[in-house]
Order: structure tokens, then C-alpha cells, then sequence
């Protein structure tokens, strides 16, 4: 049975299907042959618009530099010196494979008190938000987020070091997890 990959169907899809496979899904946990899911962070993965514009970012500014790196000292110390575009060319296919481990590692989970923010490849960072600590919920979309058709959501607190940014998600989804938490926010915060 092909239940696809979170990153394409969804969490949901792909816990239902891990639970019919009897295997675990990152975050969530399997039992038995009946397929029941323990409690636990059902985890969102950032769709793969966000992915497309970081490798277009890097293709385009890399691309420019292994052309400058090639030309300038071709036409001005000779060919040979034009081996010079090979290093840009070799961040860049570095950099390929680093985007997509790093956008692979984010991801975010909503749960009864809080909403949880893991990222990161060799070093695993996880925020943990309060809703009742949330102070400013607010989505923002650069030039090209917008193209991409992608926004962001910064969450910030009390405590600065707690402030929290979820990258690259569609639009509605954005504009969703804000009204969500800053609903969240404000029932949780009426008994402080």
C-alpha cells in the first residue's frame, strides 16, 4: 500500500496510512494490529514551495558568482584562470543537498497547551510556545514568499528567546494557525 509522504498528502493521511501498514510515523507511535494511535504531536511538515524558492535563491546568486568567477578572470588573465567558476559551482551543488536536509527538519505541532517548533540537522532544536505567553501573532510575506505563493507566522512572547517563526506556509494555512493561536492565546492569558 503506497501512503505517500507527509510532505505531499499531509499528517493525517500519513498516520492513517502508517496505521493500516502497522508502522510509526515520526511523532506518533502504532499499536498492535488494530492500528489505534497513541496520543502524541500529530507533526506538520512545511510544504515544498518553501524548498523550490530557497534552491531557486541559491541557483540564481551562486549561478551569477561561478559567471563571474569564470569570465572576469578568463578574459582578463586567460582560460586557465577560468577554473575559478568551479568553486561556486561546487557550493552550489552543496547547497542543494543542504537545503533539502534543512527544510526536511522543520516542522510544527499543535497541541492542548502549546504549540511545538523543531528544526535543525545536526543540531535538533524544539521550541516549545505556551498559547497563554503568546503576546503577537503575525503573518508576513515578503517579495518573493509571495510569488512563491508562501507567508511566514512570527510568534513572539515575554521572553525574547522564546519568540518563534514557522517559514514557508501556504497563505490560508498561515492566516489559519494565526487566528487559531491568538484564539488560543486569549483564553489561555484571561486567568493570568
Amino acid at each position: 500500500m503506497d501512503t505517500g509522504s507527509p510532505h505531499e498528502t499531509g499528517p493525517t493521511a500519513a498516520v492513517e496510512g502508517a496505521a493500516a501498514e502497522g508502522t510509526a510515523v515520526e511523532g506518533t507511535a502504532v499499536e498492535g494490529t488494530a492500528g489505534a494511535v497513541e496520543d502524541g504531536p500529530v507533526w506538520i511538515a512545511l510544504p515544498p514551495g518553501l524548498l523550490k524558492m530557497r534552491r531557486l535563491l541559491l541557483v540564481v546568486w551562486l549561478g551569477l558568482i561561478a559567471l563571474a568567477a569564470g569570465l572576469l578572470p578568463g578574459l582578463l588573465a586567460g582560460p586557465a584562470w577560468a577554473v575559478f567558476a568551479v568553486l561556486p559551482l561546487a557550493l552550489m551543488a552543496w547547497g542543494w543537498v543542504m537545503i533539502d536536509r534543512n527544510w526536511r527538519s522543520w516542522r510544527y505541532a499543535e497541541r492542548a497547551d502549546d504549540l511545538l517548533i523543531s528544526r535543525g540537522v545536526l543540531w535538533r532544536e524544539e521550541t516549545v510556545v505556551p498559547y497563554g505567553r503568546m503576546q503577537l501573532v503575525e503573518v508576513t510575506s515578503g517579495p518573493v514568499e509571495r510569488h512563491f505563493g508562501l507567508a511566514s507566522v512570527q510568534l513572539h512572547t515575554a521572553a525574547a528567546a522564546t519568540d518563534a517563526t514557522i517559514p514557508g506556509l501556504d497563505p490560508a494555512e498561515a492566516e489559519r494557525l494565526r487566528d487559531r493561536l491568538t484564539e488560543l492565546g486569549e483564553a489561555r492569558s484571561a486567568g493570568l
